[in-house]
């Protein structure tokens, strides 16, 4: 992506293609013996994720494992049980067990010692099943199942762990904002396929510095009949602009969620060329869809657009409040100061 009229200072800041297994292969980066599978060992349509080593090296991804580790081994302390690594010692299910009775109070009917891999996941599954309980969530919303837990995935680890923490210890001081590039390796029948995407860890402590409310905080609670007009008005905004594409915007709730018309947008006003190479045209998977969201949000963050911190993942779960936020932004900028100057405050197309 570069500005328009700029030179091409460099490869593109995104990309996604399917990639030859070979090149794949060296960016993989896995711990002990784990490998990369061979094409043989997925079966057909069969995904996996993997973590590049710019990830596994993110000093903020290193930070929340730290901090997680000594959350747990001060909780178990009592019970001499020490953490050392959250993706060796996690997925048998036995600190688990320790660490959820501890925090929950509630005594589990599992056993004790689980020493072959069928007992191992039977203890796994059951202790996974009173912790979602807990957390009051269904099947499909965690991010989280047995099958990851006891493959020694380590998002799905931290994802467990931090959704504890934050139902247990919601002061512990998790670091903010812990983003993670991911490689999702699948099976196809022309072989194996691989696509990049962004996964969130923790939400944006941003939040912990502002107001607990801003203006469309208040513009839900008090005034829910006057959404609509604001909808419209921007809604209105967005079409002039996206008119000369030849595109159009009628349900501004859900047509963003894909943020392919969101970069097209930001492109228009903020004089970006956006490469094909760097988003999808034509995302068809909820990954897909974090991908662009997440570039586009970027790209608001560089120009000093996004004053209220949006998570991606509401944007791609239709909140309106969140498309509202990230729309008026733009809003704001161009159709308010052409209100006041009279001038639009870009180069023209």
């Amino acid at each position: 992506m570069r500005r328009a009229g700029s030179e091409n200072s460099g490869p593109s800041r995104a990309s996604k293609a399917a990639m030859e297994p070979e090149s794949l292969y060296n960016l993989l980066h896995l711990p002990g013996k784990e490998d990369p599978p061979a094409e043989e060992e997925l079966s057909q349509g069969e995904k996996r994720k993997f973590l590049p080593p710019t990830s596994r090296n993110n000093p903020k991804f290193e930070e929340l494992q730290k901090v997680l580790m000594e959350w747990i081994n001060a909780e178990l302390l009592p019970e001499h049980i020490v953490v050392r690594s959250l993706e060796e010692d996690i997925f048998d299910g036995l600190i688990l067990h320790h660490l959820f009775q501890k925090l929950s109070g509630l005594k589990l009917d599992v056993e004790e010692i689980a020493l072959t891999a069928a007992s191992q996941r039977r203890k796994l599954a059951a202790v996974l099943e009173s912790v979602d309980q807990s957390l009051q969530l269904e099947e499909p919303q965690a991010k989280w199942s047995m099958e990851s837990i006891f493959n020694k995935d380590l998002l799905a680890t931290l994802h467990l762990l931090v959704a504890l923490a934050k139902r247990f210890q919601s002061d512990l001081p998790l670091p903010t904002n812990v983003q993670v590039e991911v490689i999702t390796m699948e099976r196809t029948k022309s072989g194996l396929k691989s696509e990049k995407s962004v996964e969130q860890l923790t939400e944006c402590g941003c939040l912990l510095d502002l107001s607990a409310e801003d203006v469309f905080d208040e513009l839900f609670k008090l005034a829910p009949e006057k959404v609509n007009a604001v909808k419209e008005a921007i809604v209105k905004f967005v079409n002039q602009e996206l008119d000369r594409l030849g595109l159009s915007v009628q349900n501004l709730d859900t047509q963003f969620a894909d943020g392919v018309i969101l970069l097209l947008l930001i492109g228009q006003l903020e004089g970006f060329f956006l490469h094909l190479k760097e988003f999808y045209l034509t995302p068809s998977s909820p990954a897909e869809m974090l991908h662009n969201v997440t570039l586009a949000l970027e790209l608001l963050k560089e120009e000093g657009l996004l004053s209220y911190p949006v998570n991606p993942e509401d944007i791609v779960n239709k909140d309106a409040k969140s498309t509202l936020r990230v729309l008026y932004s733009l809003f704001r900028k161009h159709k308010l100061k052409e209100s006041t100057d009279g001038v639009p405050q870009r180069s023209p197309n």
